[in-house]
């Protein structure tokens, strides 16, 4: 398998704070890469290295197969688009003066291919509006405009739906996927929606105190995630004894919800039941969902 992205051993520390920890990670050609993890967990520092924004304390990293201590490595990253935390736009011009300002900095020749650019992002009948008056979502889809122009083979997106509304994360779903699937451009997303990310993600890595615990496919990732039993009782304070008796390993939604791993025999779930006089109301089958597995991994806490 072709990769475009490698890290070997990556470190980055501040003072006392150490943000990576001999962080590994492969991110295959033509794949989008949901990369997963908590607040402080390392996800923007590798970014940031990545793209010659800072530089790490120790271990290595290659792009397109250059190691980012070979001179060669300034051209690789140009081919990568990025938009870490914020947008890189001029509020005070259009979103096509954003992108004639992009396009002399990277020393384009002419301005070929902007109008495209701009209907590919959903901008192309914005006109003279200014980038400040931009709903977030627009402003969102005009940063990844900036970071195309060159015609990147591969993108970074530091949380992209991270403030937009049902509609705008929608727009942005399928703008990554046509980028990925029509111009075969890999992408790398930091993601808090996890929900939203299991949409997208072709392979998943999984970072926790500036390490890669687990990298996967979404096929694996789909195999390897548990089948649960979502059941709903009169109360869940009964059910959690007799769960535990029965030795089941479950997680309380609230007071009347909870989900069971596992395939629990039901006949004598409602015998343990009984004596208590909880009844179960309904009970249904359920996959993993991205955020149970990565928890599962990780511990319990916010991502």
């Amino acid at each position: 398998m072709e990769y475009i992205l490698k890290t070997e051993c990556l470190s980055k520390k501040y003072r006392k704070f150490t943000a990576l920890d001999g962080l590994g990670m492969s991110v295959p050609k033509g794949s989008i890469y949901g990369f997963v993890g908590r607040n402080g967990a390392g996800k923007t520092t590798l970014i940031r290295l990545i793209c010659g924004l800072q530089k790490p304390t120790s271990g290595s990293f290659e792009l397109f197969g250059v190691k980012n201590s070979d001179k060669k490595i300034l051209e690789q990253r140009k081919r990568i688009g990025a938009v870490v935390e914020t947008p890189s736009i001029y509020l005070g011009l259009t979103a096509e003066e954003n992108l004639k300002m992009q396009y002399l900095t990277l020393g384009l020749p002419d301005y070929s291919g902007l109008k495209e650019l701009l209907e590919l992002v959903g901008l192309g009948d914005t006109g003279k509006k200014k980038a400040r008056n931009f709903s977030l979502g627009m402003k969102q889809r005009l940063g990844i405009a900036v970071a195309l122009c060159g015609s990147p083979d591969m993108l970074i997106l530091d949380e992209p739906i991270n403030g937009l509304d049902p509609q705008g994360i929608i727009e942005m779903r399928e703008l990554i996927l046509r980028l990925n699937r029509e111009r075969n451009i890999t992408v790398l997303i930091s993601s808090h929606i996890l929900d939203e990310l299991s949409r997208l993600a072709t392979h998943y890595g999984f970072i926790d105190n500036g390490r890669i615990v687990r990298e996967m496919s979404a096929e694996e990732l789909e195999q390897a995630s548990r089948k649960c039993i979502y059941i709903e009782v009169t109360n869940t304070q009964p059910l959690a004894l007799a769960l535990d008796k029965l030795g089941l390993e479950y997680k309380l939604i609230d007071d009347r919800n909870a989900e069971i791993y596992g395939k629990p025999n039901i006949s004598k779930l409602v015998t343990e039941l009984a004596p208590s006089g909880c009844e179960i109301l309904s009970v249904n089958e359920r996959d993993e969902s991205l955020e149970s597995f990565f928890i599962s991994l990780v511990g319990g806490g916010k991502t």
